[in-house]
């Protein structure tokens, strides 16, 4: 069969003939899957290939096993008789192995077959050197393949200096020796390899030979390859064969087959070792054709016993070469397999002596042209050639000044803005001008550099990568990148590995001054394909920095991005500057966003441990990825990597990618002597565990010490992830624990670390202010057994000619699978997409610079969430509000509609009992929404966790709040129910006496004829007559009842004689109110606020809300009641204990201010009682009726049809009135929900968005004493502000009209259903018009309220059918209907309209909006925390404390600094809380622990009020009483712009 044939016949047969020719890629390899998860049985030939590839990219040293398929077949093999064994072997279940490894490097693409080969070595198999093309008798040499291969060694030489050599295989010159076979030859030279090279180690089998599973097999595509491996030395004499390097070749096939591989490998060896048993005369014309055989040539021959005339053709050729003796080996029978061996050994050792020129398989090259072999690096000259022409002046004069040439961007200048962004974050070196001007220097310094930055010119080399990686091709940009890798190690190698074994000998002497240097040194010297990306994203974010969006660089995140899909990491934390280029990150993960079409779900994974653990190639291990392990650079910071999940396994882990982030080493011994070694792995620690999902802690036994640091960072970490709802796995993963009983066996150790994580948790618990944290457990789901992983040493035996060990391995795989389960099982809901992964990057990193998160970070993500459960939260309070108003307004009418006296009270009762029920209805509803909100399957919602017991407290802090109002409501419902009585009992009883004296008077003139005149005249006369003696109502004295309640509040306070002496109110508020300084006790207090008038604002504000609530009261037309003097005193004591710790008032104070307000409260609620007098007076009402009943006299002495104005004298008498107030009690809900659903929805929906409103407005204004009512009169601002939109919402597009005319529909068809339900009840000639009217009243009792007098006048007399009623009603309803609809449409009486309403709308919104009205103890900026119970307030923008009145004593000059910037600094304060103690502003939280002030979310957040002091800065201070704020020069530069974009970041606004 033609070779063609059999190749393609062995590929279809492992399935793998689509990916030939180089088809099969690294990506398709790296994608987590169930194949790479989950290990199932070996049951067919085509699974083969890619279960070794899965094999050998875990590393595991047993994947060659993997190449025969047991079956039925197999275990009854030995029944068959001896010619079906042939055909037995040669079943088409097994695969030789080399087979099947030639068939992967034929259709593995270029970069596929590198992985493989250093993968392969690193398992210490032997690797393909020349490749048979197997259709054809041409080979190719695998210079590619081969280049990534990078080993250390220790020659003899450097034994005493502990000194190593590494480098790059191909480029390593060493002795070269191949081992080739002639065609007869007996022996296994594999084996005989096998043996010298495992020499004083466990035997391995690096080559693959006959007595191994499937080596018997007959080739079938591997004849004539041509493989390598190295002896490398590890410097100990007792287990090293040779002293010095060397490369063993090996040429599968004899030599006749093979002629142009046998000619390569003799022209570039240095020793050719000829297997034979015999030689041909074939075989004998091509050795004795050789040159230079004598020094080269070595024959190892098998004597056969009786084999006289094969060893007289091997004697005949020795003769020809005139080899010497000691250049032939015999075996025969008598000599086992090691002792031939050890003669081997003594040969190879003795051409090692005789060796004058070594050449390295990168200098091959040209041999293999010239000899006609295909070189598999042939195709990447041209991307060589552009990363050679980059890097052409790297030698002169060095790298460092090679980086400073080329790489500008990442010099000195990117180290000192990281630099200032720590200090301007800390604030541990404040200048003697103070902490505002401080950080003005700071950004003032930082915006000169990003100027510098933005000046340096793109450099040649810089352009050329930047070209080659955006206008290549996939392909030709991944060979460009690997050449630029391959030569920047070649470059940077050996000085790296002088300056790090100069590093070694210092660390040992203990010199941090040396280290210091050298360290840098190590720095300075490493030059990667990483410094040439940093460059980049630099250029992009210098850029982006210049504000020119159009920038020629615009266009390199996308490339960044497709390089991240293809498996290349990305550096997201520059160890160097130990800083994140945030915007080019961000641009770089958002394209890669876009590119995957949102599908960007994220579980985030990292590893964390000391330096040189293995941290590394436990990654590479577990996800078959290439994190450099050993690379001869140096290295910091952390690095990500993206791998794609598969589509088998994306909804099990509920992912699109794992996130793999590496990081280096900490804790490293050596570096532990510098100064900010510690800082540099704490930020490090924490940044990376607080942005994993699943954070792997690696610990190696013998670095147990160093963990315990670790270990300390981690378990801050956990804490202050579980603080804001971040849910973290954390494994730990102990390496080098060896034995098949160690699990069992480290129990005690792994109980051990446990006690110490919970030592750990509780001292960081009480740093991290967690009492209720106790142990590790309650902080992290953690098991003792799920949760720790025993991983045996990498290596079996010594390195470096140690394979891996296939525990490690298997370890590994087992640790993997186990891991991914936890994730499924803990995580599956709760991953995030890349845009919110990059605002929790963002925050996070804030937080890190913050200093190791003195404070909690404000994370924009838990912001947005928060913000959003706020929103929720307020329309399901407003909806609950909403449902038990409209119960309560029900209710009401119920009562005010019951008739039955001795019966009302126990309608109360009831109703207090119904609206418990509705009230725990509701709030079961509301718990109910809330739950399901902490249920959803979004990963925010969990960092909101830490406030749900807040928002379930005010959940039940509102139920009870409601229920205690509308039970006060009902009482006052009832009061004035029975404070009607006495005035409607008279009513009613004068109406029957009018309507005695009216049909007396009708009988008196049955016979008479008189005119109307005079009918008229004789119906006043009577009606004087029976009115004469109508009693009126007495009025009470409101001012004494008010006095007496304010005595009874200070009864139990030592108060002074003065108020007991007080007999009335009147006076005491007619005069503006005086502060005096014997409203304070303290003397600083006292001359404070004489000179800066503190007292007298704070009184005027209380005196001005107070006002407000007691017209608020005194609109509705209900009578006074003593409630309200109690809810009025309430509230001002609220507003002072707000203001005490501010103030410090006394007794006199609280005394003075309340018999002022008290004064004012008698007259109004006097004037509100005289007004219920006045309304309600028998006289005024029966003058109400007296027309009715003049017209009703006319109308019966002449007989007339009166059923038509009967009918609308009901209407209006009884009907219009309820319709009226029934409209005024609906309209304020109807208001309120269309302020918070209509065009004002996004303000009014949370307290931060309608903050955010309101500043934005201020900004525009533009207006002076606007901001001072804000600042000083913040509550009646807000009112007046609410009012005000309340006004307009209603005026614009006539929306007033229209909820009066819904309301008007909705309540006019519930009338019109009443009276046809009870004319149904009745016949159409029934003449019983009161009882339909009963009936009809019975259908309306929970919804209007119908006067009985009004009733009682209409009715009166009234003569016709019920049909005949009804339709005349009807009519006159619908009349109405049409008169108030037009009434309705005059827009010019809003605020006449807005006045009547009983719900007011302008509080509801108030209350929705400002919440519990506390302010920042500093800067008196208002809470908008959400909920009413929340254990801390908290604003987003907090201001310069000048503007709340804050003045330096001793110059009078208004304070500048921020209290936001005061707790990052070392500043202090004092005031009489402290005891006038100096405490340190960062203890804020000793002092207000119901106070969070963390510093701003961003360096811009307070740009807004900076640019507020600046614009008003004299007329704050005139305002005052003070001087000017001393305000930095760099606020100055703040433009309006600038100030509102500051105020959207501060509030998360898009």
């Amino acid at each position: 069969m033609e070779p063609e044939h059999i190749l393609l016949n062995f590929l279809s047969n492992l399935g793998l003939q689509k990916y030939y020719p180089n088809k099969l890629t690294l990506q398709s390899l790296l994608e987590v899957n169930k194949s790479s998860i989950y290990e199932k049985e070996l049951l067919s030939v085509n699974e083969m290939p890619f279960y070794f590839l899965r094999k050998l990219f875990k590393i595991n040293a047993g994947c060659r096993n993997y190449t025969q398929i047991s079956s039925n077949h197999d275990e009854t093999e030995d029944n068959f008789d001896l010619l079906d064994i042939y055909t037995a072997c040669e079943s088409e279940n097994k695969v030789h192995p080399l087979d099947l490894i030639v068939g992967l490097f034929l259709c593995a693409d270029s970069f596929l077959q590198q992985e493989m080969a250093l993968k392969m070595s690193l398992c210490q198999f032997s690797v393909p050197l020349l490749l048979p093309h197997c259709n054809s008798n041409q080979c190719t040499l695998m210079l590619w393949a081969l280049r990534e291969i990078v080993k250390e060694w220790c020659p003899h030489d450097l034994c005493q200096t502990r000194g190593f050599v590494e480098n790059n295989i191909v480029q390593a010159t060493i002795p070269f020796f191949s081992f080739v076979r002639l065609k007869n030859c007996s022996l296994s030279k594999s084996q005989f390899l096998n043996h010298i090279l495992s020499c004083g180690q466990q035997n391995h089998n690096i080559f693959i030979h006959r007595d191994m599973e499937g080596g018997a097999r007959t080739r079938k595509i591997s004849n004539t390859l041509v493989e390598v491996c190295w002896f490398l030395p590890c410097g100990r004499e007792n287990l090293d064969i040779f002293q010095e390097p060397i490369t063993f070749a090996n040429l599968r096939g004899d030599i006749c087959e093979s002629l142009q591989q046998f000619s390569f490998l003799y022209e570039v060896s240095n020793a050719v070792f000829v297997f034979l048993d015999k030689i041909e005369d074939k075989e004998h014309n091509i050795l004795t054709a050789l040159q230079d055989a004598k020094s080269k040539l070595h024959f190892v021959v098998n004597r056969k016993e009786g084999a006289c005339e094969d060893m007289m053709s091997v004697k005949k050729t020795l003769q020809k070469l005139n080899l010497p003796n000691s250049s032939v080996k015999i075996k025969d029978s008598r000599v086992n397999v090691a002792e031939f061996s050890q003669r081997l050994c003594g040969a190879i050792k003795n051409s090692l002596f005789h060796i004058k020129h070594k050449m390295s398989i990168e200098k091959m090259l040209d041999k293999a042209i010239e000899l006609g072999l295909s070189v598999d690096e042939n195709n990447t000259l041209d991307q060589k050639k552009t990363a050679e022409d980059i890097l052409r002046c790297i030698i002169v004069p060095s790298i460092t000044h090679y980086k400073r040439q080329q790489l500008p961007l990442q010099g000195e200048n990117w180290k000192r803005l990281s630099q200032l962004e720590i200090k301007e974050c800390r604030m541990y070196d404040v200048s003697t001008d103070g902490a505002e001007h401080y950080k003005a220097q700071l950004r003032a310094e930082k915006r000169h550099i990003w100027q510098e930055q933005n000046k340096q010119k793109l450099s040649k080399g810089m352009e050329d990568f930047i070209d080659t990686l955006s206008t290549s091709d996939k392909e030709s940009r991944n060979v460009f990148l690997k050449w630029m890798y391959f030569i920047f190690n070649s470059h940077s190698r050996d000085k790296l590995t002088a300056l790090r074994h100069k590093f070694k000998e210092q660390s040992r002497n203990k010199d941090a001054k040396l280290i210091a240097e050298i360290d840098q040194d190590l720095l300075d010297s490493s030059l990667g394909v990483e410094h040439y990306m940093r460059e980049m994203g630099l250029n992009y974010e210098v850029s982006m920095q210049s504000g020119d969006t159009t920038d020629k660089f615009s266009y390199l995140p996308a490339v960044a991005a497709e390089m991240l899909l293809d498996g290349y990491p990305l550096e997201l934390l520059d160890g160097d500057a130990s800083n994140i280029p945030e915007k080019w990150v961000t641009a770089v993960l958002m394209e890669l966003h876009k590119k995957v079409r949102g599908n960007s779900r994220l579980i985030v994974l990292a590893v964390l441990g000391v330096q040189s653990t293995g941290k590394s190639t436990l990654l590479n291990t577990m996800f078959g990825v290439h994190f450099p392990v050993s690379s001869g650079r140096c290295t910091r910071g952390a690095y990500m990597l993206f791998i794609k999940v598969g589509d088998d396994t994306q909804i099990e882990l509920g992912c699109d990618f794992i996130l793999l982030i590496d990081t280096e080493g900490l804790k490293s011994p050596d570096l532990a002597q510098l100064e900010d070694s510690y800082e540099h792995d704490n930020q490090l620690a924490t940044f990376v565990i607080c942005l994993s999902d699943v954070t792997i802690i690696n610990i190696a036994m013998e670095n147990a010490t160093e963990m315990k640091d670790v270990l300390q960072i981690a378990v801050h970490a956990f804490i202050r992830m579980k603080r804001i709802g971040k849910n973290t796995i954390c494994h730990f993963v102990h390496q080098n624990v060896a034995g098949v009983s160690a699990h069992a066996k480290n129990l005690t150790e792994r109980q051990h670390l446990l006690d110490q994580l919970n030592e750990m948790t509780q001292i960081a618990a009480k740093m991290e202010r967690q009492p209720s944290i106790q142990a590790f457990t309650d902080v992290l789901n953690y098991d003792l057994e799920k949760n720790n992983w025993n991983i045996p040493g990498l290596w079996h035996g010594t390195p470096p000619m140690a394979p891996v060990n296939t525990g490690y391995s298997e370890a590994v795989a087992d640790f993997k699978k186990n891991l991914l389960e936890s994730v499924v099982k803990e995580m599956s809901n709760d991953v995030s997409k890349i845009p919110d992964f990059l605002e929790w990057m963002r925050s996070l990193w804030k937080a890190v610079k913050y200093e190791n998160f003195i404070f909690s970070f404000r994370n924009t993500l838990v912001a947005h969430a928060y913000d959003n459960l706020c929103k929720e939260f307020a329309q399901w309070e407003w909806e609950m509000r909403k449902a038990i108003l409209s119960w309560q307004k029900e209710a009401e009418s119920e009562i005010l509609n019951a008739n039955n006296e001795d019966e009302l009270e126990k309608l109360v009762t009831l109703k207090k009992s119904k609206l418990s029920e509705e009230i725990e209805l509701q709030k079961s509803i509301f718990n109910g929404k809330l739950s399901d909100h902490y249920k959803e399957k979004d990963r925010c919602v969990k960092l909101v966790e830490k406030y749900k017991t807040d928002f379930f407290n005010s959940i039940t802090s509102l139920s009870n709040d409601i229920e205690h109002s509308v039970n006060a409501k009902l009482d006052k419902v009832l009061e004035v129910k029975n404070g009607l009585k006495k005035a409607q009992d008279i009513q009613q009883e004068y109406c029957g006496v009018i309507e005695e004296r009216v049909m007396k008077l009708l009988h008196d003139f049955k016979n008479v004829t008189l005119s109307d005149a005079q009918l008229i005249e004789e119906f006043d006369k009577m009606w004087t007559t029976a009115t004469a003696n109508v009693p009126t109502l007495k009025e009470q004295p409101i001012p004494a009842y008010i006095l007496a309640i304010l005595k009874k509040i200070f009864s139990n306070r030592n108060v002074n004689e003065k108020l007991r002496q007080i007999k009335s109110l009147k006076g005491f508020g007619s005069d503006p109110f005086k502060a005096r300084t014997d409203h304070v006790d303290s003397m600083s207090n006292k001359f404070k606020h004489l000179c800066k008038g503190d007292l007298q604002i704070f009184a005027d504000n209380v005196i001005e809300i107070a006002t407000q609530f007691i017209l608020d009261i005194t609109k509705s037309n209900s009578d006074y009641h003593d409630s309200f003097s109690r809810d009025l005193l309430q509230r001002v004591d609220e507003l002072l204990v707000k203001g005490y710790d501010r103030h410090q008032t006394n007794t006199q104070f609280d005394i003075d201010i309340k018999l002022h307000i008290c004064d004012i409260a008698a007259r109004e609620f006097l004037k509100m009682h005289q007004r219920f007098l006045s309304n309600n007076d028998p006289r005024v009402q029966l003058e109400k009726y007296k027309h009715q009943y003049l017209l009703d006299f006319l109308d019966l002495y002449k007989k007339t049809d009166h059923s038509q104005r009967k009918a609308n004298d009901f209407v209006q008498l009884c009907i219009k009135p309820a319709i009226e107030d029934w409209i005024n009690k609906s309209l304020g809900t109807g208001i309120v929900d269309e302020i918070v659903t209509g065009r004002l929805s996004m303000m009014y929906s949370s307290r931060s968005c309608f903050q955010y409103n309101i500043q934005k407005d201020l900004l525009l204004e533009d207006d002076f004493d606007t901001f001072v009512n804000y600042i000083c009169h913040y509550e009646t601002y807000l009112k007046k502000k609410i009012l005000l939109d309340i006004f307009q919402a209603m005026r614009k597009d006539n929306t007033l009209y229209k909820l009066q005319k819904m309301n008007l529909e909705m309540v006019v068809g519930k009338i019109l259903n009443a009276v046809k339900e009870a004319s149904n009840m009745q016949s159409d000639d029934d003449a019983n018009i009161l009882k339909l009217v009963i009936q009809m009243r019975n259908n309306l009792i929970k919804d209007i309220v119908i006067s009985e007098e009004a009733q009682q006048c209409s009715l009166f007399q009234i003569q016709t059918t019920c049909k005949s009623f009804t339709q005349s009603f009807i009519a006159s309803l619908n009349t109405l209907k049409e008169t108030l609809l037009v009434e309705y449409s005059n827009n010019e009486k809003i605020t006449e309209t807005l006045k009547k309403l009983e719900s007011n709308p302008q509080n509801v919104l108030f209350r929705r909006v400002v919440g519990c009205g506390q302010q920042c103890p500093f800067c008196k900026v208002p809470c908008e925390a959400g909920g009413k119970e929340h254990k801390q307030h908290h604003a987003a923008v907090h201001r310069p404390q000048g503007l709340g009145r804050c003045i330096y004593n001793s110059t009078k000059v208004l304070v500048e600094s921020l209290c936001t910037t005061g707790v990052q600094s070392n500043y202090v304060f004092q005031n009489s809380l402290t005891r006038k103690e100096w405490v340190p502003y960062k203890d804020y939280s000793t002092i207000y622990p119901d106070w969070h002030i963390p510093p701003d979310a961003t360096m811009e957040a307070s740009n807004y009020w900076k640019y507020v002091l600046v614009c008003y800065n004299e007329q704050f201070a005139s305002k005052y009483d003070a001087k000017p704020a001393n305000v930095p020069y760099e606020w100055k530069k703040i433009t309006q712009k600038q100030a509102l974009q500051g105020l959207k970041e501060a509030f998360n606004i898009k």
